[in-house]
């Protein structure tokens, strides 16, 4: 059965683009067959999985979610589809912001993604949905879409007090929405272990959220690797797999899978 997941969290800066893009990448090469989408309208995910000229694309997931909204039966999302390497991406590009200004507001918006994406269910073992740093209705989209929700958090304090109002409004979309939808747990990222700020910031969050959310046990490390490895539009576990990044990622995507 396919698992939907949704990379979230009300900051921007905090590893969502890059999050989404090395843990499908970890998953591919255990063996998954992973789909990654891109529903953030600055196309950051897009970009670093190498998706050719993004902002000339006429397929992307503005128009998927168009479409499927106007419940057009001509609607086949595998021709959204591109390859990228070990992962399949669905791209987007600035054009997904008009869906938010000029159809966030009608009857059954919230549930478009959930409705173009059903016949991909067959064709993959993961879904995994790069979110925008906003709770408006493309994140509501994902969240009603997903099984679980991934919230990285990176060890600054806006980062970790940004995780109330999410899980707040997550709990409101189980309620009125997606029943099915659960907090998967908070992924710290760009971590210097070594650090008083980290030490600070890793006890505010057990201290928080230990009681009602699962802080998984992987940390992903700060490193120049990630970075480098965006600039030449990669995934670190391409660009450099034996690099700590990699490696933990690879880490991370196992104890999501419960192999940990």
């Amino acid at each position: 059965m396919c698992k939907v997941y949704s990379v979230a969290s009300m900051k921007g800066g905090v590893t969502k683009t890059t999050t989404t893009l090395n843990l499908a990448t970890a998953l591919a090469l255990m063996g998954k067959k992973v789909l990654a989408i891109d529903l953030d309208p600055q196309g950051s995910l897009s970009i670093c999985a190498g998706v050719p000229n993004p902002d000339k694309l006429t397929h992307t997931t503005y128009t998927l979610l168009d479409i499927a909204l106007d419940e057009d039966e001509s609607l086949n999302p595998h021709d959204y589809i591109i390859s990228c390497g070990k992962v399949d991406v669905i791209p987007c590009n600035i054009k997904l912001s008009a869906f938010e200004l000029n159809r966030g507001h009608e009857i059954g918006a919230e549930r478009a993604l959930q409705t173009a994406i059903e016949p991909l269910r067959e064709k993959y073992d993961i879904i995994i949905i790069d979110t925008p740093p906003s709770l408006g209705i493309l994140t509501a989209n994902a969240l009603t879409a997903s099984n679980g929700v991934i919230i990285p958090v990176t060890p600054q304090l806006l980062s970790a007090v940004g995780m109330k109002m999410l899980i707040k409004t997550i709990q409101k979309i189980q309620k009125h929405i997606n029943p099915n939808v659960a907090i998967e747990g908070v992924l710290m990222s760009m971590c210097d272990i070594r650090t008083n700020l980290y030490k600070d910031i890793s006890n505010i969050m057990e201290e928080t959220y230990c009681q009602t959310v699962r802080i998984f046990e992987t940390v992903i490390p700060h490193s120049t690797k990630v970075g480098e490895a965006n600039l030449r539009q990669q995934s670190v576990l391409v660009y450099d797999e034996k690099s700590k990044p990699s490696q933990a990622y690879m880490n991370f995507a196992k104890e999501l899978m419960g192999n940990g």
